[in-house]
Parts: C-alpha cells; sequence; structure tokens
C-alpha cells in the first residue's frame, strides 16, 4: 500500500514528509523484492525431435540469445537423463538448468537406491508436467517448452513427448518446438516414418534445421544431435551443415519470377 502522507510533526528531524515518503517507498522495495521471473530473458530456439526404427533422434541449436543479441554460442540444450532418456528445451536457458537440477535429483536417488531400476521416459514426461503445472499455479512459470525422448528397454518401444510452461503434455512421433513448430513440423510430418533408418531420420531433421537457420533470426549454423536407442544414449559435438545462399528470392528477395 502507498505511504500515507506524514504530519510534519511525525517526520524525522531535519527531513521533510516528502523526504520521508521516498525513504519509506525506498525501504519496501529492499524488504519485499520481485522473485518472479516475468519474461524470459536468455532463450534458445527450436528444438526437433522424432522417433525412427532404432529409437529417438532430437537436434536443436548451440545459440542462447541475450534478447535480439546472439551472446551464448555455445550452449548444449540437449540433456541426458539416464542411459534410457533424454530431454531437450526451447526458452529461458536458467530455468532449463533448473530443471536439469531436478532431473540430477531424481536420478542420484535412483543411484543411492541400488535396485538396478531407472525412471522411464514416461515417468520422466509425467513428472515434468507435474513441475511445470506446479510453478504455472503458482504464478512463477518455468520459460520453456521441454521435449522427452527416450528407449523404454522393458518394453522394447521408443518414447517421445512434449511439455509446455502450462504443464499441458502430448505423446507424439514427431515434436518440434518455437518457431520450428511453424516451420519445420509440415516438412517433418511429410517425410517421417517410423521405420526410417537412423541416416533417413538425421538427414531429415539437419534439412528441416537448414531451414530455420534462413528464417529464424534466433538460430546459428552450430547444432547437437542426440540418439536414444536400446543401447544407450549419444549425444554428439557441435557441428555445422552446408548452407546455400544463391537462391534468387536470396539475391534479390523483390524478384517477380
Amino acid at each position: 500500500p502507498p505511504t500515507p502522507n506524514l504530519p510534519r510533526s511525525a517526520a524525522r528531524p531535519g527531513h521533510s514528509s516528502g523526504e520521508m515518503m521516498m525513504m519509506g517507498h525506498g525501504h519496501e522495495a529492499k524488504e519485499n523484492p520481485r522473485t518472479q521471473t516475468t519474461q524470459p530473458i536468455v532463450t534458445g530456439a527450436s528444438v526437433l525431435a522424432i522417433t525412427y526404427a532404432d529409437g529417438v533422434m532430437m537436434i536443436s541449436d548451440t545459440l542462447a540469445s541475450y534478447g535480439s543479441m546472439a551472446r551464448y554460442k555455445s550452449v548444449q540444450r540437449i540433456g541426458k537423463v539416464n542411459d534410457g532418456a533424454i530431454v531437450g528445451a526451447s526458452g529461458e536457458f536458467s530455468d532449463f538448468q533448473y530443471i536439469k537440477d531436478l532431473l540430477e535429483d531424481l536420478t542420484d536417488e535412483d543411484f543411492d537406491t541400488a535396485d538396478g531400476r531407472e525412471l522411464s521416459p514416461k515417468e520422466i514426461h509425467s513428472y515434468l508436467s507435474r513441475v511445470m503445472y506446479n510453478r504455472r499455479t503458482k504464478v512463477n512459470p518455468l520459460y520453456n517448452q521441454l521435449v522427452v525422448g527416450g528407449f523404454d528397454t522393458s518394453k522394447g518401444e521408443s518414447y517421445l513427448g512434449c511439455v509446455d510452461m502450462y504443464g499441458s503434455t502430448f505423446k507424439d512421433d514427431i515434436v518440434a518446438t518455437g518457431y520450428g513448430m511453424y516451420l519445420a513440423l509440415p516438412l517433418l510430418r511429410k517425410g517421417h516414418d517410423k521405420k526410417m533408418n537412423e541416416e533417413a531420420a538425421r538427414k531429415l531433421l539437419e534439412k528441416c534445421m537448414t531451414v530455420l537457420f534462413y528464417r529464424d533470426c534466433r538460430t546459428i549454423n552450430k547444432y547437437n544431435i542426440a540418439k536414444v536407442t536400446g543401447s544407450g544414449v549419444e549425444i554428439s559435438k557441435p557441428y555445422s551443415l552446408k548452407t546455400e545462399w544463391g537462391f534468387k528470392r536470396f539475391v534479390d528477395p523483390h524478384s517477380s519470377e
């Protein structure tokens, strides 16, 4: 509530009532700082993932933008949870770091229990949906879109799902976040086949990321690609893709041809 006007008799010696009001507001600001994240600051762009014959494959670039500035160019936005699951994230990178810490605590509990069992991709997906919904209901959301990919060795099947910042979830064979929902998703739907091999899956994801690099201002030509199979998790070192800038509409955007 606003500080009431103090009568001159209530002001400290040597201070006017106006000065006292200013001091009161300053004291209140220090006592009750804002702790919620009101908007994302350092953000990552699209994450793409698909299922294929052997498991799940996921790709993201390595850029974390500070507003509109390409500030951090070697950030890994795909993380290993355990030998059967990975998580990729768009949105606020510090929130993703917090989520990775939560998941690390879960895997530590699995290790300490020493019963030979690990969380399945489905369980991780469910857990993250509760975390995101819990933070949303506190009006302090985690500003991320999360992609959970994995391979459940007990069932011999792959798993791919998505969680948004509100806790909404879905499971599918094709997942895209960020700008990829608009540009990459149609290409993924057209080219995807559940029985496609690893090489075909990789080419499809790289094709979509190349299109995003051409059209999305918050991307960079540097990527990590990860796969989860019955043999475990593999996350590549950063690499670049071949690009072509000689298209007529690139050279002359206003060409009528």
